[in-house]
């Protein structure tokens, strides 16, 4: 692996993945408390400042060894996820629902915006490369944490989701996956299964649907 390769697509990719990655929490949540659940505010946990979400191991560590190791072929991180005690919210099945994608949802609003940053730089003339990859790498960021986050496995945002449109008794038996739900989705990332099944078609209807709420201003800027 080129160092000096490695040091630039680390300084472009640093800010999207830590906007991505604090936005994301923080949206949990801001929403788990707009539904009735304080906790992760008392603890602080609805804040933009990346150090409140960061994982040492998990945001740090982790992605730089795999992308040294497999030489940028295969990333994967998390941060700490944002404490929410679901029985507080004013209707746990339902709320939850909404808590859970708060994250996601904050991810493909930040694609968007990092997509209109980048005909925006088209628009004023900026060719500087650096700027024009850091919004590239912004928009793909996101987009991945969004299809990844909603897979239907907990601990996964789209797991808890699952888990509040499901009938109580299969509800709990999807729930009791969640202590080795992380496992289970390396294991499916790993594997491909994932990307082949999952990633790859929910990142192409994501992008679809940015290019279609991006087209106006593409006409307004080309």
């Amino acid at each position: 692996m080129d160092i000096a390769q490695l040091i630039q697509t680390v300084a472009i990719y640093a800010l999207p993945v830590l906007f991505a990655i604090t936005v994301h929490e923080a949206a949990h949540g801001y929403a788990a408390r707009y539904f009735g659940d304080n906790t992760a505010w008392m603890l602080g946990r609805v804040t933009l400042n990346p150090v409140k979400h960061i994982d040492p191991i998990g945001t740090i560590v982790m992605p730089l060894m795999l992308y040294f190791v497999t030489s940028g072929a295969f990333v994967f991180g998390y941060a700490k996820p944002v404490p929410v005690r679901f029985g507080n919210l004013r209707n746990p099945k339902r709320d939850m629902i909404w808590v859970a994608l708060a994250g996601p949802g904050s991810n493909f609003a930040q694609a968007l915006a990092w997509g209109i940053g980048l005909y925006l730089l088209q628009a004023s003339g900026v060719e500087e490369t650096f700027f024009v990859q850091m919004c590239n790498a912004g928009v793909l960021t996101n987009v991945v944490m969004f299809a990844l986050n909603l897979f239907p496995l907990p601990p996964l945002d789209g797991g808890r989701v699952l888990v509040g449109l499901l009938p109580i008794k299969q509800a709990v038996l999807v729930s009791r996956i969640e202590p080795w739900g992380f496992f289970v989705v390396m294991g499916l990332i790993v594997t491909g299964f994932l990307s082949t099944f999952w990633m790859q078609p929910v990142m192409s209807i994501s992008y679809g649907l940015l290019r279609l709420l991006l087209t106006p201003l593409a006409a307004l800027t080309s």
